[in-house]
């Protein structure tokens, strides 16, 4: 059950923005096109042993960009924030 959850939960969005969201309890993870906020939810509570208290996605729309003169589109890719019930903190440096 536990690779299950690595799945959902690919990787943790490391910004200037998502540190700033750790004061408020929220932390930003990379998860698939195909996710559910109920599948997150449950990763992260899995994962991280933590309460989760809710969960927002938004899905990024790939840029168009150009290499060597030719066009080509980045991957569409999902982000989860996910806020912690109060007293909850995850310290995503440490790892899984």
């Amino acid at each position: 059950m536990t690779s299950y959850h690595h799945d959902v939960i690919l990787s943790p969005v490391i910004t200037e923005k998502s540190t700033r969201l750790t004061e408020t309890n929220q932390v930003v993870f990379r998860v698939p096109l195909t996710a559910t906020k109920p599948k997150i939810a449950a990763a992260v509570a899995e994962l991280f042993k933590v309460k989760v208290k809710a969960v927002n996605t938004v899905t990024v729309k790939g840029k168009s960009k150009m290499a060597r003169g030719k066009p080509y589109k980045r991957s569409d890719f999902k982000k989860a924030i996910v806020t912690l019930a109060e007293g909850e903190q995850i310290d995503i440096t440490t790892g899984l």
